[in-house]
């Protein structure tokens, strides 16, 4: 498959999401994706679905706090964190499942949580997959250590750079 995103490391770049198959949501582990003001819209519409598949502990603080906190990142609030995970993880992220059912898993995830391991470097505007040690990469996940995949990402993340692909036509 073809693709007119410019990835900076497309050509050395492996990975392959194994959730499910020996991983239970690694990447949901301390994740806080900045969430804009459009997908606060989008998941606030679901918010009164959502609820009853979370943990309880994420359904108390969600109906305490709300889901956002107040640390930023790229400007904007970030998700919450409780007991180390997501407030929308539960043995996967319930935003996704809820999307799935849906017809669309990306539609309710914040974008940053849909395009992982694809991400934008904010300095130099360049697209890039996430792997140990690639422009300072610490994050420790397995999935992000090339050694542990033989696949080229640019094959089993087709469907997030096809949506990265569309945010860019948009955005312009």
């Amino acid at each position: 498959m073809a693709f007119s995103l410019p990835i900076v490391n497309s050509k050395t770049a492996t990975f392959e999401c194994i959730f499910g198959r020996g991983c239970e949501g690694h990447c949901c582990k301390n994740g806080r994706p900045s969430v804009t003001p459009q997908e606060k819209k989008v998941i606030d519409s679901k918010l009164e679905e959502v609820l009853p598949h979370l943990r309880p502990v994420a359904q108390k603080l969600i109906e305490k706090d709300g889901y956002l906190s107040k640390r930023t990142k790229l400007g904007a609030p970030m998700l919450r964190v409780i007991e180390e995970y997501c407030v929308f993880f539960n043995k996967g992220c319930v935003l996704h499942k809820i999307g799935a059912q849906d017809g669309a898993a990306y539609q309710y995830k914040p974008i940053q949580c849909a395009l992982f391991p694809l991400t934008k470097d904010e300095d130099t505007n360049e697209w890039y997959i996430r792997q140990w040690g690639y422009g300072g990469e610490q994050w420790d996940l397995f999935c992000l250590n090339p050694k542990e995949s033989k696949k080229k990402a640019v094959v089993t993340l087709a469907e997030e750079i096809a949506l990265a692909e569309e945010c860019e036509k948009s955005s312009r």
